[in-house]
């Protein structure tokens, strides 16, 4: 698997699985413990029904290895494409640990390879283009780094992780101190600087072009074009002339991108890749072995 996918870690990994198993059965799976023998055997064939992108391969494996003895071998890895009928992995071992972890393996994977298909065709939609399609915060509460690491396997980046990890004045904030007198938005933003470590980042959204230039006058890092249109994101990529890093953002449908992509951005920040994914169509093909 490429190093930049830097998978989430055992830790965190297990943390949410076991979090979801016991969210899925807080005392045990009656139908499987009271209808399945305990000594049944069984093989269940991970299957795609439709085109994507494989996340989630570790969760799938640990769900299903949390009740007892499965041998889980992927023919597939995270990030790799995959076909409508292809076998991704196959699980073998103790029927009721495979069936009462069937669910919860399946949610995971099912979710996070279609953050990472969708991921995929943004990406495909800029070929030829500088742009670099990132996420947002708009994700699934606790789940926000498998999300985004599903984001990475589809060929997307990572915008920051959270409140605390970069600066990003929006409109509200701006609101919020112009009407508490900072009608000068360079000085308070020059302010701000001060009251950081000089080692972090600072966006700043605008959604005007008369305000991109106030902004670049306070040393900022990147300038995010919030809604604006095709004209205007060429207006202002030719404005800021490679004095800071240029964010689309906003109405960044899958239709639009190659657009938003040809104006000269150097990112397009999508909410959708996490927001509103459908789940892949995955499911786990299953036999009981005599």
């Amino acid at each position: 698997m490429p190093e930049h996918l830097q998978r989430p870690s055992a830790s965190h990994i297990e943390r949410l699985v076991r979090m979801a198993l016991d969210e899925d059965a807080p005392w045990g799976d009656l139908t499987t413990q009271s209808l399945v023998p305990s000594e049944a055997q069984a093989t269940a064939h991970l299957r795609a029904r439709e085109t994507g992108v494989l996340c989630g391969e570790d969760l799938f494996r640990f769900a299903m290895q949390s009740f007892g003895n499965v041998a889980v071998e992927f023919t597939l890895h995270d990030g790799d494409r995959f076909a409508a009928g292809d076998t991704l992995a196959t699980a073998t071992g103790p029927a009721r640990s495979i069936l009462q972890a069937e669910r919860v393996a399946l949610n995971f994977t099912q979710r996070l390879s279609a953050i990472a298909t969708q991921t995929a065709l943004y990406v495909a939609a800029t070929e030829g283009t500088s742009a670099r399609i990132v996420d947002t915060r708009k994700t699934t509460p606790g789940l926000r780094i498998l999300e985004r690491y599903a984001v990475r396997c589809g060929g997307g980046g990572n915008h920051r992780f959270s409140l605390s990890d970069a600066v990003l004045v929006k409109d509200n904030h701006l609101a919020a101190i112009t009407e508490n007198g900072a009608d000068n938005i360079t000085e308070a933003l020059r302010a701000m600087k001060t009251r950081l470590p000089h080692t972090t980042h600072i966006e700043v959204e605008v959604d005007r072009l008369d305000q991109i230039e106030p902004v670049l006058a306070a040393g900022i890092d990147t300038v995010l074009l919030d809604n604006f249109s095709l004209e205007d994101l060429r207006a202002g990529v030719q404005q800021i002339a490679g004095r800071a890093l240029v964010e689309a953002s906003g109405n960044a449908r899958l239709d639009r991108i190659a657009a938003i992509a040809a104006t000269g951005v150097d990112l397009i920040s999508v909410g959708a890749l996490t927001h509103s994914v459908r789940a892949l169509d995955l499911g786990l093909d299953f036999a009981v072995q005599s």
